[in-house]
C-alpha cells in the first residue's frame, strides 16, 4: 500500500474513513478525532499527490481516488466501513456510494457537489501552480475556506492550513485539479443508494447550499444539514460537525439493531 495513512482509536470499533479536501492533509481532521474515536476506529489517509502519498500517474481520475479507498480497505482486511469526506473527499465519497456502495454502511459528504466548479477553472488553476508554484493559490485560500469572522477569531488555525496548502506538492495538486476538471457525477446520483448525510456550509462560495440540496433531492437516501461555515465546515464548526457525523453514522446501527 503506497498511500500514506494512519489509524487512531480502538481496533475493535467499526472503521470510519476520513477523506480530506484538495490541498490539505489528514491534519485537517484533528479537531474531530477526540469525538470520533469514542465511536470508531478512524482511518485517515493523504490523497494521492498530497503529503507523502505518491503521484504514481499524472492523469488522475476521480475513479482512481475512489479505488484508492477500496485498496486501503482491502489492505486492512476491512469488508465494510463508514466514510466521511469533505470537498474533493466528499466527491470521492459520492463516487464510492455509486460504484462501491456495498463496502459502506453509511457515508457523510461535506461541502461537495456532483460537479465542483467548471472544467476551464480547474485547468487554469493546474496551469497556474505549474507555472508559479503554490503561492498564488495559498494566498487566496483563506477567503474561499473561511468566513471573515472565523478568520478573525482563529488566525492560527487558518494560517496552519494555508501553510500546508503552500507546501502541497505542485504536481499532486495540479493532477487533482485535472481530476476535478473531468469529474461529473450528476447523472449518477440517483444510483447512489447507500444512506448519506450531505453537509453544506451556509456561506460556502465553492460548493453551495444549492449544490447540496440538489444532491439530497436526487439521491434516494440522502439527508441535508447546513452549518454556519464557509468551505471547510469541519474546521469552522468542529464540535457540531463531529456530533452530526456521529449521530448520523450511528443511527443506522441502532435502527438495524431494533429491527
Amino acid at each position: 500500500m503506497d498511500l500514506e495513512y494512519r489509524l487512531d482509536g480502538d481496533s475493535t470499533l467499526p472503521l470510519l474513513v476520513l477523506s480530506n479536501s484538495l490541498g490539505t492533509t489528514w491534519e485537517m481532521w484533528q479537531a474531530q478525532l477526540p469525538a470520533l474515536t469514542q465511536h470508531f476506529r478512524v482511518l485517515r489517509y493523504n490523497t494521492r499527490g498530497h503529503g507523502r502519498s505518491p503521484l504514481t500517474q499524472h492523469d488522475l481520475s476521480l475513479a482512481t481516488l475512489g479505488q484508492d479507498v477500496i485498496s486501503l480497505l482491502n489492505h486492512l482486511g476491512v469488508e465494510r466501513a463508514f466514510f466521511c469526506g469533505i470537498s474533493l473527499g466528499g466527491l470521492t465519497g459520492l463516487w464510492l456510494n455509486r460504484h462501491a456502495g456495498r463496502r459502506f454502511y453509511r457515508l457523510v459528504v461535506a461541502n461537495t457537489a456532483a460537479r465542483i466548479g467548471e472544467t476551464n477553472g480547474w485547468l487554469q488553476r493546474a496551469n497556474l501552480v505549474r507555472e508559479q508554484g503554490m503561492a498564488p493559490v495559498a494566498a487566496s485560500a483563506a477567503d474561499r475556506w473561511f468566513t471573515p469572522a472565523f478568520r478573525q477569531a482563529h488566525p492560527e488555525v487558518v494560517e496552519n492550513l494555508v501553510t500546508t496548502l503552500a507546501y502541497t506538492p505542485t504536481e499532486g495538486y495540479a493532477a487533482c485539479c485535472e481530476a476535478l476538471a473531468r469529474a461529473d457525477l450528476r447523472n449518477e446520483v440517483p444510483a447512489m443508494r447507500r444512506p448519506m448525510l450531505v453537509i453544506a456550509g451556509e456561506d460556502d462560495p465553492v460548493t453551495t447550499t444549492h449544490d447540496a440540496e440538489w444532491l439530497v433531492v436526487e439521491a434516494p437516501h440522502a439527508h441535508y444539514l447546513a452549518l454556519p461555515a464557509s468551505h471547510l465546515s469541519n474546521v469552522a464548526c468542529a464540535e457540531a460537525f463531529s456530533q452530526h457525523v456521529i449521530s448520523f453514522l450511528t443511527a443506522g446501527a441502532e435502527h438495524e439493531h431494533h429491527d
